[in-house]
């Protein structure tokens, strides 16, 4: 488990994907500039020492995966968040199916969701049935963006994504993740727009709606939506690796989210592999808000609201006993795998003076 000051700290990653964007699996321009496009992201905010080279970021194995999130501790346990973009990838980006491999080696290290689509219909509904029937999932990652034969993009407000949302309600699948943030090549920015979620959580309050990125660049409309609604959560995927170089915005999207819906909500996310636990985590465990913010949002980012974010609040969401998990991974198959020993710990990395 990570230690930071002398404390546990359990961490869940609450947006992960085993991802397939190898030019075999290409089968659409779009699936190139795609891949591309994260890439971009991914050197922007990775420091250089840890950047990977497009070759190995465009598919990397399980092993690889397991290894990152789990060898050294940065990690304890990983939501699955899929992306499918089937016009661009024959065999789909991210898949249920491809996660479920990974999360069937190491069962109590994985939550696996799912995703709909709504323009599928009648077989997207029998889809999500089949998802729950297989895997028992608990939440949906749903991407608005993406393309769909001739429509490039849907809305979670609309009438068909409301049959989806009443499917969800029925089968108990609570958690609802919709990407709302910056947009990735060449789908289109204003479908990613957060302005869909208000409709959808007022008109499911039994559902939990975990908006990923945090609407951004939209922050301040997430804000004020979320601010209303209670069963809205923020995913702080993309805004995390803010910290490495600017450190002032980070805490500038920090103070906001503290101010308007406080330490509970909030969820630390990776996006691996756009992203790397193994050092991100240190980052913002590390991060702090400078003075004048402090003083202006009056919140401090100590060591109880970071161990909230980090994965308390996580756990909360999906029902999962951190003190029950911690006993279990001192005697599962990664701990032994990964030589983490009894207790699999290890200490943050303090920050540079």
């Amino acid at each position: 488990m990570y230690e930071y000051e002398g404390e546990e700290v359990f961490v869940i990653d609450s947006h992960l994907h085993l991802w397939d964007a190898s030019e075999p699996n290409i089968t659409h321009e779009g699936g190139e500039q795609f891949i591309q496009c994260f890439y971009d992201y991914h050197t922007a905010f990775t420091p250089e020492e840890k950047q990977w080279d497009l070759e190995e970021y465009r598919q990397y194995d399980a092993d690889r995966m397991a290894g990152d999130l789990f060898g050294n501790a940065a990690v304890d346990m990983g939501i699955f968040q899929p992306t499918y973009l089937q016009d661009f990838y024959a065999e789909g980006f991210n898949t249920i199916g491809d996660n479920a491999e990974l999360a069937e080696r190491y069962p109590e290290r994985f939550v696996l969701n799912g995703r709909f689509d709504p323009r599928d219909g009648e077989a997207g509904l029998r889809e999500l049935e089949r998802q729950k029937e297989q895997y028992d999932i608990e939440g949906v990652k749903l991407y608005t963006a993406e393309w769909n034969g001739d429509s490039k993009g849907w809305r979670l407000d609309s009438e068909e994504s409301f049959r989806f949302l009443e499917k969800c309600a029925e089968l108990g699948i609570d958690k609802i993740h919709p990407h709302k943030g910056p947009t990735i090549r060449p789908l289109n920015r204003d479908a990613f727009d957060v302005a869909d979620v208000d409709d959808a959580a007022t008109s499911f309050p039994e559902l939990n709606f975990v908006v990923e990125h945090v609407g951004l660049p939209r922050l301040d409309d997430f804000c004020w939506i979320a601010a209303q609604e209670p069963n809205v959560y923020g995913g702080l995927a993309v805004a995390a690796p803010m910290a490495v170089h600017r450190p002032r915005k980070f805490g500038e999207i920090m103070g906001e989210l503290l101010f308007w819906l406080g330490e509970d909500r909030l969820l630390f996310g990776s996006d691996y592999a756009l992203w790397n636990p193994d050092w991100l985590v240190d980052v913002v465990m590390n991060a702090e808000l400078t003075q004048e913010q402090r003083d202006e949002y009056g919140v401090e980012l100590d060591i109880e609201i970071k161990k909230k974010i980090m994965g308390e609040n996580a756990a909360d969401l999906y029902d999962i006993d951190i003190e029950e998990k911690k006993r279990q991974f001192r005697e599962d198959a990664v701990t032994k795998e990964f030589g983490l020993g009894d207790h699999y710990g290890r200490s943050a990395t303090p920050a540079d003076d």
